[in-house]
């Protein structure tokens, strides 16, 4: 069993191609499968090598290994051998319209209540014809001339699937310059790389119909490959994704301090019928995975349930795993501990590590500066060996009848600046004696005493 993830580098992977990659990633480690990584770099105008440098560095980031690596780019050869053997058979013809007499035939087909359906219209021309347009400096593109037959295959998610042949539209396979298109280039590929199984978004059904007929034509037999074809992600009110993936890269995810796992965690299970929960490793999620699952329902991604699933994956993550993935060389297993319970981004992590190392950031109402002056003279002597908290807090609440909010708060506003965070019981251990009492001298200054 062989799968692929074939990215084209013309922009950063995103939580829509990266769910994609992991899906083939887990169903050829599933069935102990090969994975190969296809770059579909045909696109010169468009790929840049540092789309891929950053796919390699997101992929090695999420953990997910390639058995395989192979580049477009390197195997014209192969895709000219495919579109001579296509000639001969009578399936390959040019074409001479500009793009802008396509997009006229194109509208005026949706004007006449008529599908976007290519003419054929280059079928008809005469050799003096072709000549003429030669002469005028125009390069032909070329179509892949379908039959007009029923195409049905068995998807792995959508179930039973057809198609017409006569309700397509011949496909392009090479740009007047000369570049291949990806439907050309993926079907060559995936024949000559021996893939059994091709995993993908339901944008690309039609595209299969097309591919199957051009793997028959270039003799090899259809039932080789299998089809599943995953219905897209969409936001949380279902609307499409497309236009906000910019800041759902995995890039930009990983710069907001999400771990990797909390990432293949949700992408790995929504759309399926198993529970979204987080898995720390990737061996768990291979074991629980079957495609079976997926249903053929939109899968809705949140950013919010990601942090969510970060906060989770964060707390059950320990100190020499958080190292690997923050970059705080100066932490250690105490601080990983006493925060990682209340954050939701190892961002978070970092904001508190400033917190706990600095005197400033303290903030008091008017009113409680006198209270926090009360804290500071009523503060157990240091270096503190066992944690004062109980003591501290019981002589507070005795001399100033204060409770709940109004006795925690102000402390915690003066010692971290923030509403919400870590107990203050684990606070002011990892503030240590000298900081808690800046911290509050600073909060509660001219407080009277």
């Amino acid at each position: 069993m062989k799968v692929r993830f074939a990215p084209s580098p013309t922009g950063y992977i995103h939580v829509g191609n990266c769910r994609t990659a992991l899906i083939n990633w887990l169903f050829a480690r599933k069935h102990q499968g090969t994975f190969l990584l296809r770059l579909d770099d045909t696109d010169i105008d468009r790929c840049d090598d540092k789309y891929v440098q950053a796919l390699l560095e997101d992929w090695s980031w999420l953990g997910l290994n390639f058995d395989e690596y192979v580049k477009q780019s390197d195997r014209g050869d192969l895709y000219n051998d495919a579109l001579e053997t296509l000639r001969k058979a009578g399936r390959l013809y040019p074409c001479y319209e500009t793009a802008e007499e396509l997009e006229y035939k194109r509208k005026m087909q949706l004007k006449r209540g008529l599908p976007p359906i290519y003419d054929r219209e280059s079928l008809t021309l005469s050799e003096a014809q072709k000549a003429a347009y030669a002469a005028e400096g125009r390069k032909p593109h070329w179509r892949f001339l379908l039959h007009d037959t029923s195409i049905e295959w068995n998807d792995l998610v959508r179930g039973p699937t057809h198609f017409e042949g006569a309700h397509l539209s011949d496909p392009v396979l090479v740009r007047e310059n000369g570049a291949f298109i990806y439907i050309l280039a993926s079907v060559v590929d995936d024949l000559d790389l021996n893939i059994t199984h091709i995993l993908r978004g339901e944008d690309h059904v039609s595209n299969t119909a097309i591919q199957l007929q051009l793997i028959e034509a270039l003799g090899a037999d259809p039932k080789s490959l299998q089809f599943a074809h995953l219905p897209l992600l969409a936001g949380e009110k279902g609307e499409a994704l497309g236009k906000r993936l910019g800041s759902l890269s995995i890039g930009d995810l990983r710069k907001q301090g999400i771990l990797p796992m909390a990432i293949n965690s949700l992408l790995g299970k929504i759309g399926t019928s198993d529970a979204v929960e987080p898995y720390t490793n990737l061996d768990d999620l291979v074991a629980s995975f079957d495609i079976d699952k997926f249903a053929r329902s939109t899968p809705k991604f949140a950013l919010d349930h990601l942090l969510q699933m970060n906060k989770k994956i964060i707390q059950e993550t320990p100190f020499d795993v958080a190292l690997q993935y923050i970059d705080l060389p100066e932490m250690d297993e105490t601080f990983w501990n006493g925060v990682r319970h209340n954050v939701e981004s190892l961002d978070e992590v970092k904001t508190w590590w400033t917190i706990c190392h600095c005197e400033g950031d303290g903030t008091v109402q008017e009113e409680d500066k006198s209270y926090i002056a009360e804290a500071l003279n009523l503060l157990p002597n240091g270096p503190w060996t066992q944690n004062p908290w109980d003591q501290w807090i019981q002589s507070l609440t005795a001399a100033t009848q204060r409770k709940g909010k109004s006795l925690y708060m102000p402390l915690r506003l003066a010692l971290t600046g923030q509403e919400h965070g870590p107990e203050l019981k684990i606070i002011i251990m990892l503030l240590g004696h000298d900081l808690v009492r800046a911290k509050l001298q600073q909060a509660g200054h001219h407080a009277p005493l």
